[in-house]
């Protein structure tokens, strides 16, 4: 069977999934095999992909799949943000797929669930629409996964605020019109840390450098820079000093679709590995006549299903507004571990053509990696396990 027809019908047997979840993976689907897959290597080389792809994913309803109708969305479940997660690594681009993901559900959701009518009128609705470019602001150049120690600083100066400070790693960062940003308002750790919707368009802000990364290439990162930037202050979000418990929050969802992306990935490449098993000759018979090769793929095809349950109980969860907290973290873990080991053995068994950038293979690998890092590590994931449990001394 073909890749893309395996992939095509493998969603069908889950329950979770109906005629109307198809319909929006044939439209993620057929928007990615004619046309973005195509620019593929493009726009790694340029390490960047056209603006134009928000302005399309905001005219297919992908960049506000949950938000009301109200304010540009489609008012959906999380089984739809699933099957969107899951059809967008069709484009064969990471870095494309990631950064769609950050401007969908990572730094738009907390201006819907927490944001008032302005914040959605000004920033969610453009950004569903695709006309803004949205980014999350948190990482910073002495802070990573501990986030109650950030230093950017918002001061109120009358009916603004003065933001100081830099983040980095910031995915979109190069070309956001605005940045969902964490900054410092109050006393030092997490207590002191509130939300603000940042215009990039504002004086004293600078973009410092675009960096160069390992994998991802058709997205863009960058390092920034706020001196003396004037905000209003009207573009808190939420209460003042209950940043952190905002974040925590947004993060749930974050490493969710993180998750369910790196799954459906790791699952593109086995589908494309055992194609290439089979037509792949050694010894005078293809790789697929070695026990050796079926019994790995099998055991890969085997932990992929595992991995995906998980996350699909995560979705089940959060899609019924319980807490799934311990759920997500697992399925971070043991999806973005896994993501890694599967890509790693599926170059293994390309041999040297695996190591050649013609191979999409080689992409998967570079690109796979960040997964256990971004969005918090798989040690702060067993961190978090460890507490959930009551293991913590």
């Amino acid at each position: 069977m073909a890749v893309s027809s395996q992939h095509s019908i493998r969603y069908r047997s889950y329950p979770q999934f109906g005629p109307e979840h198809e319909l929006l993976r044939k439209t993620v689907r057929d928007w990615c095999t004619q046309e973005l897959r195509p620019h593929a290597d493009a726009w790694e080389e340029a390490r960047l992909f056209p603006r134009e792809v928000f302005n399309r994913a905001g005219e297919l309803g992908l960049l506000g799949i949950r938000v009301p109708e109200q304010w540009g969305g489609q008012g959906l479940d999380w089984w739809y943000t699933t099957a969107y997660a899951e059809e967008m690594v069709t484009c064969g681009m990471a870095g494309l797929t990631m950064a769609l993901l950050v401007q969908s559900d990572m730094a738009t959701p907390v201006i819907h669930e927490i944001g008032n009518d302005y914040h959605k009128a000004n920033f969610l609705a453009p950004a569903v629409k695709g006309e803004a470019i949205a980014a999350l602001g948190v990482s910073e150049p002495d802070v990573g996964s501990d986030v109650a120690n950030l230093r950017t600083t918002a001061r109120r100066v009358g009916d603004d605020l003065v933001i100081n400070g830099a983040k980095t790693y910031i995915t979109n960062g190069t070309r956001a019109d605005f940045i969902t940003l964490a900054v410092r308002t109050g006393a030092d750790g997490f207590k002191g840390i509130s939300l603000v919707l940042f215009p990039t368009d504002t004086k004293g802000f600078k973009v410092t450098k675009k960096l160069e990364k390992l994998g991802n290439h058709s997205s863009d990162t960058a390092e920034l820079f706020f001196e003396d930037c004037k905000i209003p202050a009207k573009n808190l979000l939420g209460h003042e000093n209950a940043g952190f418990y905002y974040i925590m929050q947004n993060f749930q969802g974050e490493r969710l679709v993180g998750a369910l992306s790196s799954v459906a990935g790791a699952q593109r490449v086995l589908d494309q590995t055992i194609e290439f098993c089979n037509d792949r000759k050694a010894f005078g018979r293809s790789l697929l006549g070695f026990q050796t090769v079926r019994h790995q793929l099998v055991q890969l095809e085997a932990e992929l299903e595992a991995a995906r349950q998980l996350c699909y109980r995560a979705v089940d969860l959060v899609n019924r507004k319980q807490n799934a907290i311990r759920e997500i973290t697992m399925a971070k873990l043991i999806g973005g571990e896994l993501a890694n080991k599967v890509v790693d053995r599926c170059l293994q068994l390309h041999g040297g053509a695996g190591y050649m950038a013609e191979y999409e293979v080689s992409r998967a690998w570079r690109d796979t990696r960040l997964i256990t890092i971004g969005g918090g590590t798989s040690e702060i994931m067993r961190e978090i396990l460890v507490k959930i449990h009551g293991l913590s001394k």
